[in-house]
């Protein structure tokens, strides 16, 4: 028996990794999310070059990228492969003049996610700093978020035109209850200003151009913690043309003021991608 199992690895020498075709090595990571295959990458000279196989990234990349790329003023991307394109993308690219719209390429699905930052929005009353102010936030994508001290009249409106590609798209905004500031390293949540969110539900809408639309009410109630509140889910079914979509964040009811709210962004991505990612953590 023993001799036998000696003599059959004798005849069959075990293959390593690096004696793998390139061309197989570069089908079997086809089948991996973007961060595995860099991972699998970095295993030998074999693996590292079928990694920069195009197929493998356009497969990727979303089925517009191109078009992305063309629309948004990417430099140099000619000369770059589909692997470099799709780090490219997957880094936050600012797509107006005050860098205050983003959008990205999910690292894992490949998904596009679009941001816009709180002064991208229209906030009634947000030059009065009796009402409104603008403060640092080290928890945000952008350097600063709204932050409101009081008021009886809240309504925050804004307006995207990005060329999503298709496919469900979920919107949400990203809020906190109470003034968080940063003191030696750490975040410091005030509640001083906190009041008035349990006499009336927020209203949250959204309207798309070709007349999709979500609205729904909620009281705000968790303070000390970034939060996002989903509006509702959209579809987009034609990425030739710029998908248009309206929202919006109210509370008009003047029967009581309210404060201690920070706005910081409206965050539109696919609905595929899980809450516990890495755009939900931004």
């Amino acid at each position: 028996m023993g001799a036998n199992t000696s003599s059959l690895s004798h005849d069959h020498p075990l293959i390593n990794l690096g004696d793998l075709p390139e061309s197989c090595v570069a089908l079997i990571l086809s089948y991996l999310n973007p961060v595995d295959i860099c991972k699998l990458a970095r295993v030998n000279r074999a693996f590292r070059s079928a990694s920069t196989a195009d197929f493998i990234w356009i497969s990727k990349l979303p089925s517009n990228y191109r078009q992305l790329v063309e629309t948004l003023s990417i430099n140099d991307t000619k000369k770059l492969e589909e692997k470099q394109i799709f780090a490219k993308l997957s880094r936050p690219v600012s797509f107006d003049a005050d860098n205050h719209k983003k959008f990205w390429v999910d690292k894992r699905s490949g998904a596009v996610c679009v941001s816009i930052c709180s002064k991208a929005l229209t906030i009634t009353g947000i030059n009065d700093r009796r009402y409104w102010n603008y403060i640092p936030s080290d928890e945000s994508r952008y350097p600063t978020v709204a932050y409101l001290k009081q008021i009886w009249w809240l309504e925050v409106h804004g307006a995207i035109e990005f060329p999503l590609p298709v496919g469900t798209y979920s919107l949400s905004f990203k809020l906190h209850l109470g003034k968080v500031r940063t003191r030696k390293g750490h975040s410091i949540c005030s509640r001083d200003d906190v009041h008035g969110w349990d006499a009336k539900p927020v209203e949250f809408k959204f309207t798309t151009e070709n007349g999709q639309h979500s609205a729904t009410k909620r009281f705000l109630k968790t303070i000390g913690n970034w939060e996002y509140h989903h509006v509702g889910e959209f579809i987009v079914d034609d990425s030739n043309t710029p998908t248009n979509v309206k929202f919006s964040l109210t509370q008009i009811d003047c029967t009581h003021a309210k404060g201690g709210l920070c706005i910081s962004s409206v965050l539109i991505c696919s609905s595929n991608i899980p809450q516990n990612s890495n755009p939900y953590n931004v």
